[in-house]
């Protein structure tokens, strides 16, 4: 199958993970949820063990997936705590800036040069940002002050950057190390699980930590599942994806996602300018879809 088909039904499945875990956020931590997630698609992945093939796994691939699903647990918290103290429409389309991340990383690391067309790309990521903050009668450095005053957008950021970083780590050991995608996708799997487990245990002394599933009602726990499901699935998308075309690509056509899920995600939760901000997610996931288009 061509990888931008993948990468489409990536896309679909991400957005409709997106909306699910807005909606269960509202009544669950960010942490909790991620435990539970995680714990859930563990327990699914024990199915695909078998259809796995470690013979390509060293000591170094091993480390790096180690370090690079650490970072990604980390984004994927980031993301969630976002989600749940933020608009749908206000958290996921900043995120579709990370092929404009990787470029500039790409650009001043590696000495990759930058095509006019993802410059342009870019200017369509950072006017779509302005738009998507800049409410009527607002100062235009408005959204800057956002970014740096608000807790929850910075949050985004970091996220954005613990991504994109992700990302290139993922093409290395899909091209470079010849990882087999699902080995890939069920050792990160089991390694989200350790992860959130011990931000869990460091957090236990918290208020409202002390019992896993305490308060969280049955229909809660399907949706999670359900959305375990769906993770899986758009996650062994997106690696059979880079696997076969560029990474920078990959995610732009991934990033297609965020504008299902804020045409979708934000009428569904009744968010205030609804036109603006599809407007607005538009021009940021053109401007991703411009890097790396060719």
């Amino acid at each position: 199958m061509d990888w931008y088909i993948l990468a489409l039904f990536s896309a679909l499945l991400s957005a409709v993970a997106a909306i699910l875990q807005k909606k269960v956020l509202f009544n669950i931590s960010a942490l909790r949820f991620s435990l539970i997630v995680s714990g859930f698609i563990a327990i699914l992945s024990t199915f695909l063990i078998n259809f796995s093939s470690f013979n390509s796994l060293n000591l170094l691939s091993f480390s790096i997936l180690l370090f690079k699903s650490i970072i990604n647990a980390a984004a994927f918290l980031c993301i969630m705590t976002a989600l749940k103290n933020l608009e749908i429409s206000r958290t996921l389309p900043v995120l579709a800036a990370s092929p404009m991340l990787i470029a500039l990383l790409a650009f001043i690391f590696m000495g990759e040069s930058l095509k006019p067309v993802e410059v342009f790309g870019m200017f369509f990521i950072v006017a779509g940002t302005f738009i998507l903050e800049l409410n009527v009668n607002e100062n235009i450095f408005y959204p800057l002050k956002t970014f740096v005053k608000s807790k929850y957008h910075r949050i985004v950021l970091l996220a954005l950057l613990l991504i994109s970083i992700s990302s290139v780590l993922d093409k290395l050991l899909l091209t470079n190390f010849k990882l087999p995608p699902l080995t890939f996708l069920v050792i990160q799997n089991f390694f989200f699980l350790l992860t959130f487990t011990i931000f869990w245990m460091i957090n236990r002394s918290k208020p409202g930590n002390e019992m896993l599933f305490s308060g969280i009602k049955f229909s809660s726990l399907i949706l999670i599942f359900i959305i375990a499901v769906f993770t899986i699935g758009y996650r062994w998308l997106q690696f059979e994806s880079v696997k076969i075309a560029p990474v920078g690509l990959v995610i732009s056509i991934k990033r297609l996602s965020v504008l299902f899920a804020v045409v979708l995600g934000a009428k569904i939760f009744k968010e205030a300018n609804y036109f603006r901000k599809v407007i607005a997610a538009t021009l940021i996931v053109t401007g991703a879809l411009m890097i790396y288009e060719d």
